[in-house]
C-alpha cells in the first residue's frame, strides 16, 4: 500500500510501547515509547526502538525517557514529537492525506489530560483525532461482546497502569486505574535486588529478569538467570544469579495493588452483572499478561475464572482497528469520550 493512501489510523499510546494498526494491513509498528532528546539544541535525535538502545547509556548531553507516566502525557513536546514520528512512518512524510487518527487513553484520565493526547495529535499530523478508553478498546481486540446487555470484565495490564473496568452495553459501568504495570514490575525487581545482593541493576535489566524468568506465583521448578550489575559496597561490576521464586517474591506488593484494584471494581458492580462474571470470568490483556500464571494468581485470590486474551499485547491496537473500520457501530461508544 502506498504511503499516502493511509487514510486511518490506530494507536495504542502505551508507557512503555507504543503500537500502530492501519485498517487492511493490521499492526504496523510495535516499539517502545521511548525518545532521545539533545539537551544542548533541545532536539529529538531518537525516537521508539532506537532511543531505547540509548536508556542508562547516554552521556550527560543527552537524555532518553518514556514521554508518558502512568499512562498519561508528563512531556507534550517529547509526546507531540513521537507521534509525528509514527504517524509519518506509516503515511510517509509527504502525504497528500492527513488522516484520522485514534488514540487509546487510560479510563481514569481526566478531561485535561484527554485534550492534551487530542492536541499532541493534530500537531503531529492529524486530520481528526478520537480518543477512547483503554479498557473499552481492550474489550473490542479481546473480541469480546460489548453491546449485549451482559457484564464483561475485562482487566488490561499495561505499562504504566492496570486498567479495570466491567462493561455492558457498549458502557463502562465500574472501573479504576491503578498506577501498577509492567514498569513497576521492573522497578520492584531491581529494588529487590539492590536490598538483598547490594547490587545496582538498569531497568533493561530488570525488564529481562520479568520477561525471562519472572512468575506471579512460586513454581516448583524454578528458574534461574545470570545478571550483571554494580556492586554498591566496592562499586566494581559484579555478576549474580537469581531465581523465579526471588522475582516472585519480589513483585508481591505490586500483585497485591493490582488485585485489590480488581476487588474494588467488582465491589462496586451490580449484582446482575457480577452474576455474569461469574459465569463468564474476566480476560486480561496488555503486555503484563504475559508474566507467567498471572492468571491462576488472580482466579485464586478473587475466586473468579480468569483468562488471558489471544495476543493479549495487540488487544488494545486491535481494538482501535475494530472501531476505525466500523466507525458507525462505535459512534456512541466515541461520543461518550467527549
Amino acid at each position: 500500500m502506498k504511503p499516502f493512501l493511509v487514510r486511518k489510523i490506530g494507536i495504542d499510546l502505551g508507557t512503555a510501547n507504543t503500537l500502530v494498526y492501519v485498517p487492511g494491513r493490521g499492526v504496523v509498528v510495535n516499539e517502545p515509547s521511548v525518545v532521545a532528546v539533545s539537551i544542548i539544541d533541545n532536539k529529538v535525535l531518537a525516537v521508539g526502538s532506537d532511543a531505547k538502545e540509548m536508556l542508562g547509556r547516554t552521556p550527560d548531553t543527552i537524555v532518553a525517557s518514556h514521554p508518558l507516566k502512568d499512562g498519561v502525557i508528563a512531556s507534550y513536546r517529547v509526546t507531540e514529537a513521537m507521534l509525528r514520528y509514527f504517524i509519518d512512518k506509516v503515511s510517509g512524510r509527504l502525504r497528500l492525506v492527513r488522516p484520522d487518527v485514534m488514540i487509546s487513553i487510560p479510563a481514569g484520565v481526566t478531561s485535561t489530560e484527554r485534550r492534551a493526547v487530542v492536541d499532541a495529535a493534530i500537531k503531529a499530523g492529524a486530520r481528526a483525532a478520537y480518543v477512547i478508553k483503554e479498557p473499552l478498546l481492550a474489550a473490542i481486540g479481546a473480541k469480546i461482546p460489548i453491546h449485549t446487555a451482559q457484564g464483561n470484565m475485562i482487566i488490561n495490564i499495561g505499562g504504566g497502569t492496570t486498567e479495570i473496568a466491567v462493561i455492558s452495553l457498549g458502557g463502562i459501568v465500574a472501573s479504576t486505574s491503578a498506577r501498577v504495570g509492567g514498569n513497576r514490575f521492573d522497578q520492584a525487581i531491581a529494588d529487590y535486588i539492590k536490598r538483598k545482593y547490594s547490587l545496582a541493576i538498569g531497568e533493561r535489566t530488570a525488564e529481562e529478569i520479568k520477561i525471562e524468568i519472572g512468575s506471579a506465583i512460586a513454581v516448583v521448578k524454578e528458574e534461574h538467570k545470570e545478571i550483571r550489575g554494580r556492586d554498591l559496597t566496592g562499586g566494581l561490576p559484579r555478576t549474580l544469579r537469581i531465581s523465579s521464586n526471588e522475582v516472585t517474591e519480589a513483585l508481591q506488593d505490586e500483585l497485591r495493588e493490582m488485585v485489590n484494584a480488581i476487588k474494588k471494581v467488582l465491589q462496586e458492580t451490580p449484582p446482575e452483572l457480577s452474576a455474569d462474571i461469574m459465569d463468564k470470568g474476566m480476560i486480561i490483556s496488555g503486555g503484563g499478561a504475559k508474566l507467567r500464571h498471572i492468571d491462576q494468581l488472580i482466579t485464586k485470590m478473587i475466586g473468579v475464572p480468569c483468562y488471558i486474551a489471544d495476543e493479549p499485547l495487540l488487544c488494545v491496537v486491535k481494538g482501535a482497528g475494530q472501531v476505525l473500520e466500523h466507525f458507525d457501530t462505535y459512534k456512541r461508544t466515541i461520543m461518550a469520550m467527549k
